[in-house]
């Protein structure tokens, strides 16, 4: 039951960060100096997986690029003495045959995009990371999580209490605590109103998932949006077996959003005392 796969979707075309995106993944816009999908891959790594799979689409090759060899740069890096930037590039390159890729023909949702990868995946429990949730802590999320699932041997999904009125942008759950940051869920609801929403634990990008949810997926149900949704196929997987709720250590920062995505960048850079030294008073001369 050890997880050794991780599926990222990351196939949309990120229309909030247009135009930058227009020829850019949304995946690789940088916070601070590295981009969005290296902080994921290096979590999913960190927890002991395996085996990372892309479900791609079109105009991703910037992406698949950047986890592979630059032998040019690399050279003129060592050419330079620039020891420091060429070990930067080269470590973030996984060995080879640890990077699969697989393709969404069509913007079918989220639930979709993880059912492309199950002949990769086979039958066994697997994570799945959205880039776009940046997590700033000292532990890993998806550690927390698969220190969890050895123990509960179910499927788990990472929750946030949001704000009331902002249920409708998110999966919802309810259930009961049975533990420390533990929920054992009753119900999961996508996107529901405010009025209508049993709760306000909302899930964030971080999930563990068994491979049953794959026949569910394949049933290809859209929901919210018009979309095939996971958070719907796991309410069906709920009906024949436990899911859980982790309310995770950190704070995440939605980088889906250019509010959220510029809170990550001044939160992470705050990090490096390089920086800091003159961030710092620039933030208190703008605030005032």
């Amino acid at each position: 039951m050890k997880i050794k796969k991780a599926v990222f979707p990351v196939a949309g075309l990120g229309t909030r960060f247009l135009p930058a995106t227009k020829a850019l993944p949304k995946e690789m816009l940088p916070v601070v100096d590295k981009p969005l999908i290296q902080y994921a891959v290096e979590e999913a790594l960190n927890a002991g997986i395996e085996q990372i799979i892309f479900v791609t689409g079109r105009g991703k090759t910037a992406l698949e690029d950047h986890f592979d060899k630059s032998f040019e740069l690399e050279n003129i890096l060592l050419s330079k003495n620039k020891d420091h930037d060429f070990k930067a590039i080269t470590s973030l390159v996984p060995e080879t045959g640890t990077i699969i890729y697989t393709r969404q023909n069509e913007p079918l949702g989220l639930g979709h995009a993880i059912w492309c990868a199950r002949d990769v995946v086979g039958d066994e429990p697997f994570a799945v990371l959205l880039a776009d949730d940046l997590v700033k802590s000292d532990r890993p999320v998806l550690s927390q999580m698969i220190q969890r699932f050895c123990r509960l041997r179910a499927s788990m999904v990472a929750v946030m209490e949001v704000a009331p009125e902002e249920t409708d942008k998110y999966g919802i759950i309810s259930g009961k605590d049975i533990e420390d940051h533990v929920i054992q869920l009753d119900a999961l609801v996508e996107k529901p109103k405010p009025a209508e929403a049993p709760s306000n634990l909302a899930i964030i990008g971080r999930y563990i998932l068994t491979p049953e949810i794959f026949s569910i997926l394949g049933e290809k149900k859209k929901g919210a949006g018009n979309e095939i949704q996971i958070t719907d196929a796991m309410s069906i997987l709920l009906q024949s077996q436990p899911i859980f709720g982790y309310r995770f250590e950190g704070r995440r920062f939605d980088c889906g959003n250019k509010a959220g995505f510029q809170m990550a960048n001044v939160a992470f850079a705050m990090d490096r005392p390089e920086i800091k030294d003159k961030l710092l008073p620039f933030l208190k001369e703008i605030i005032g």
